[in-house]
């Protein structure tokens, strides 16, 4: 069985169904028409009884490559048919950060984190890389501009952005090649007010194998008073609004992909304090907070634990220590981070002159890594 990752139905690899590749040149092939899952005009889909690698359509006869999902009409990549890995969803509130986090990741992951891990990272369609280039790469790399709020769903349609994650593991006999699907939304705060929405765009949770909450610590009234004044003047904009909280979003998020059996759930959850670099200036020296992380290759257990614990901490001394509670009751595996995907307060609206300086933003992805056994953990 797979797991569509633009719809999350789930798949008998016998069901798995072709498009046909259409006409082509002198190529002969099926006319197009109306697909009214897609609302697109294209090939026909059809379905064959043993699917292979291609499978020639029953109205031309032309072989296609093309595997679709039968329920939505996506296209499957074979790269994740044979590999279809775990989804990992990402969440928060507005104004969290989350559209920065997912453009600076992506990039992470493609350039220094990816070659410590010895990783690919593979876009499994067309949509996503166009996506990713025009909505992420090229304001935020290109144009050095942040990021626009992401619009509610009422407003715009949003497609997920789908990454393969692969990595080669040496083992001591033969090495093996284990994958983790990234279906990342950047969904807008406000959607996660209405059930309705929250249900057509955070689907996906239901079938998650990991949760990342991304919280903003400028939003936590009883850490302001660690804030310069610049960084203070960042925060307080969802005062008024009631729906927003971390002790909102989380719980809201939790009931959508709980068991109805009432137990803790068995799906690890990071929660991470985005925009973290605000914060530094008034920790200690000594904090876990003030190291960068070393580019080991594996999980540094010891660095883990010294940051979970002092954002632990940190909410119980900012008197939100009910998400530290909540997590503990609810989640039989969570961890707490802290990371900054700039680096550095924005100016005016464009990154900091100093540019993007990405701080632990592979952390709570390197956790995950750990938890699903596809990368290892030492101690010192």
């Amino acid at each position: 069985m797979i797991r569509c990752p633009y719809c999350f139905t789930k798949i008998a690899r016998k069901r798995i169904a072709f498009r046909c590749m259409g006409k082509s040149g002198q190529m002969p092939g099926c006319d197009t028409e109306l697909d009214a899952l897609l609302n697109q005009s294209l090939p026909p889909v059809f379905a064959v009884r043993r699917p292979g690698r291609r499978a020639a359509c029953p109205k031309c006869a032309r072989e296609s490559g093309w595997r679709v999902c039968p329920s939505c009409h996506n296209r499957l990549s074979a790269e994740y048919c044979a590999n279809p890995g775990k989804i990992v969803a990402l969440v928060g509130a507005k104004g969290s950060g989350k559209s920065t986090y997912i453009a600076v990741l992506i990039h992470e992951l493609m350039n220094r984190v990816g070659a410590e891990l010895d990783a690919s990272l593979v876009a499994c369609d067309d949509r996503t890389i166009e996506r990713y280039k025009t909505d992420f790469a090229r304001p935020l790399y290109g144009e050095r501009k942040l990021l626009e709020v992401t619009q509610s769903a009422a407003m715009q349609v949003r497609h997920p952005l789908v990454y393969l994650l692969t990595r080669t593991i040496p083992g001591r006999l033969r090495r093996r090649t284990e994958s983790l699907t990234l279906v990342l939304f950047d969904t807008a705060g406000e959607d996660l007010r209405s059930r309705d929405v929250s249900e057509l765009h955070l689907r996906y949770l239901g079938s998650a194998d990991a949760v990342i909450f991304l919280l903003d610590p400028l939003e936590l009234p009883g850490a302001r008073a660690s804030l310069d004044p610049a960084a203070r003047d960042q925060g307080g904009k969802l005062d008024d609004d009631l729906m927003s909280g971390a002790m909102d979003v989380i719980p809201r998020i939790t009931e959508l992909i709980r068991d109805r059996d009432g137990k803790r759930l068995p799906i690890p959850a990071a929660v991470a304090l985005s925009k973290i670099d605000a914060l530094q200036p008034t920790m200690e020296q000594n904090s876990a907070l003030h190291r960068a992380r070393d580019p080991l290759g594996t999980l540094d257990l010891d660095d883990r634990d010294a940051v979970h614990e002092q954002i632990r901490g940190l909410l119980h001394q900012w008197q939100a220590g009910e998400v530290d509670r909540y997590l503990e009751q609810n989640y039989a595996r969570y961890g707490l981070f802290g990371l900054s995907a700039l680096g550095a307060m924005p100016e005016h609206q464009e990154v900091s002159g100093s540019g993007i300086r990405p701080y632990r933003i592979e952390d709570p992805l390197l956790w995950l890594l750990y938890q699903f056994k596809m990368l290892d953990g030492t101690r010192r």
